[in-house]
Order: C-alpha cells, then sequence, then structure tokens
C-alpha cells in the first residue's frame, strides 16, 4: 500500500501565518507533564510547524507539574499554553496499564478546548516535515488516525501479535477464522484530527470509569470509544518508526509528512544510536532533519515575527509607490503620510 496525499484544493498554497482578526477557530495541540526533557520536542514541534508554514497555531496542555520555566520558553516560541488538571483513572486501571502512559489519560482535556472547531493533536516526539494544514478541512463527525503496527514486541501480549497479524499488512497473513471476527481496526493516538466537544468530553470521563483495564492505557481507550467513527489515514501522516523495518513496501520515506520517534533510543534529543535499529541510515536522517530545524535560529518565534514585520514593511512600501504612481498619472489623489508615521 503506497502512502497518498489527502491535500485538498483550498489548500494548495498555505500563506503562513493568517492576521489575527481572521485567524479561523482551528490550532494543533501537544501535551506535556513534568520537568523532563519532553520540552524540547515541544519547542521542536512548533518551530517545525513554523517552517512549513501552518496557519494555525500550537496550543500546549500542560499540567501543573510542568515548571515556570519550561512554560516562559514555551510561551517564548509562540506556544498557546493552558494548563489543564490530571485525569486520573480508576485504580483498576492504573495497576494494569503500563506505568508510563497512565499519565496520558489527561489527554482527555483537550475535549474541553471548545474555542476550536477543529484540532489536530500531535505528541510532543512528533515533527511535521510537510504542511499538514488541508487535515482540518476533512469532513467533521470523524476520529482521523493513521493505523498501527501490531509487529513490535511492546504488542507481545495481544492475539494479533501472537498469531503474527498486522493490519498494516493484513494479507501477509490472514486472520485465523478460529478466532472470530476480524479485530477492528486500531490507530496510533499519537497523531489525530478531531473536535473539542463537552459531551464527548464528559462522556468519555463516564465512559473511562467503566472500562476494563488494558496496557496501552489512553490509546486504547481512545481506540474504544471512537471505534464506530474512526477513518484510517495514509502513514504519511504519522510515520510510526517501526514501519521503516516492519513494512518497508508501505513506506515512501520521500513522501512523509509527520515522522513520529517513539520507536526506543529515537528521541532526538536523547539519540545515542546504540539501541536496535537506530544505527540504520535513514533513522541517522531523520534524527538529523529534527535537529537541523531545533537548531535553526531564524524558525524562533521571535526572529519569525521580526522577519514577518519586515516583509510587511516591504509589501507597505512597494503599496505606497504603486499608490503614488497612480496619482501621478491622474487615476487617484494619493496623499503620502508624514515621514515619522
Amino acid at each position: 500500500m503506497a502512502p497518498h496525499d489527502i491535500t485538498t484544493a483550498a489548500d494548495a498554497n498555505p500563506t503562513g501565518l493568517a492576521k489575527a482578526g481572521s485567524m479561523p477557530s482551528r490550532a494543533y495541540v501537544t501535551f506535556l507533564a513534568g520537568n523532563g526533557d519532553y520540552v524540547k520536542g515541544v519547542v521542536g514541534l512548533a518551530k517545525g510547524l513554523r517552517k512549513v508554514k501552518s496557519k494555525y497555531p500550537l496550543v500546549v496542555a500542560i499540567l501543573p507539574d510542568v515548571p515556570g520555566e519550561h512554560r516562559e520558553i514555551l510561551v517564548s516560541q509562540g506556544c498557546i499554553v493552558k494548563e489543564i488538571e490530571p485525569v486520573y483513572p480508576p485504580e483498576n486501571q492504573t495497576q494494569f496499564a503500563m506505568a508510563y502512559y497512565v499519565i496520558n489519560y489527561s489527554k482527555l482535556r483537550i475535549w474541553e478546548f471548545v474555542e476550536y472547531s477543529k484540532m489536530i493533536y500531535l505528541d510532543g516526539d512528533i515533527q511535521v516535515f510537510e504542511n499538514i494544514d488541508h487535515l482540518f478541512d476533512l469532513p467533521d463527525n470523524n476520529f482521523y488516525a493513521v493505523m498501527d503496527c501490531f509487529c513490535e514486541k511492546t504488542w507481545s501480549h495481544s492475539p494479533q501479535y501472537k498469531v503474527g497479524y498486522c493490519q498494516q499488512c493484513p494479507d501477509r497473513f490472514k486472520w485465523p477464522a478460529k478466532l472470530g471476527p476480524k479485530p477492528a481496526l486500531y490507530f496510533n493516538a499519537g497523531m489525530f484530527v478531531y473536535e473539542p466537544n463537552l459531551s464527548t468530553y464528559h462522556d468519555l470521563l463516564k465512559k473511562l470509569k467503566i472500562t476494563p483495564p488494558t496496557p496501552f492505557a489512553e490509546q486504547d481507550f481512545l481506540n474504544m470509544y471512537f471505534r464506530d467513527v474512526y477513518k484510517p489515514i495514509p502513514p504519511i501522516y504519522n510515520l510510526v518508526l517501526a514501519l521503516m523495518w516492519r513494512h518497508p513496501e508501505n513506506i515512501q520515506l520521500d513522501k512523509v509528512k509527520v515522522v513520529h520517534y517513539c520507536a526506543a533510543g529515537s528521541k532526538p534529543w536523547r539519540y545515542t544510536g546504540e539501541e536496535q535499529n537506530m544505527d540504520r541510515e535513514d533513522i541517522k536522517m531523520l534524527v538529523k532533519k529534527w535537529w537541523d530545524v531545533y537548531n535553526d535560529e531564524s524558525l524562533d518565534y521571535k526572529n519569525s515575527v521580526a522577519s514577518g514585520e519586515v516583509e510587511a514593511g516591504a509589501e507597505q512600501k512597494n503599496l505606497q509607490a504603486f499608490l503614488a504612481a497612480l496619482s501621478e498619472a491622474g487615476v487617484i489623489p494619493y496623499i503620502p503620510a508624514p515621514s515619522a508615521a
């Protein structure tokens, strides 16, 4: 299955930041907790969205334990920082779910952000290398995300892994009829397109209290909850790195728009190249691409704003010269502003 683009005509020519007064109620959103180094990932994401000239802001939903200096860094990078309260699932959830994932239940709070009509969620270990604003134009009332892969050992608890079945290549190994119906499609929750809604938010919390425990915590829960409205989108919108060695026939790396550095050892800001599969040349290239964005000072918010002001000033001068020329030709009267204006 070769990746394909779903760009709409309306977004074929993105125009950078929209004027404040005309900003549509859309935004990207990510999640940050604690005082660790994930703040680097979020900064990289903010700069990446600027590099691809996204028209929409990045909202960062943070837990109260994010320190002040990290909040200041995010604000200085143009992020909209919104503090949220943690979501604590029932004890029967936390004792069976992998401890690393439990805090992610707090991501459910982003359904409260109803000042936005549609949002694209991105994990902090994701980078956007091509503009994906067109995903906001997907039809409403669906949940869009990329299908996950069941081939890594982290899935060893699942029936799919145990029988060798993966939805990424369903024809390679048929689902055994003796096990009953084929499992429903399952998405990776590191990236998804959704619509904030208070009714949905309250229902999510209500369902969470009665949901059986699962290893992948909020990802399993979201898959259960949105199963009937889930619509798969191509892996170019969330390249889970394991796909490169598990299903290379599905990946054209030069077409990938969004990279998810979620494999063990792949976080660019922690990268050593020593973990399994991390010495691959394609992995090294993707890590370098992340660092190229992160280290590019021209993508810092203050520099981007200054650059935008210079461009706006040049446009204004050009407009004034044009109006003056029309005035000289007798087309329109034109009185130049004082030089101090």
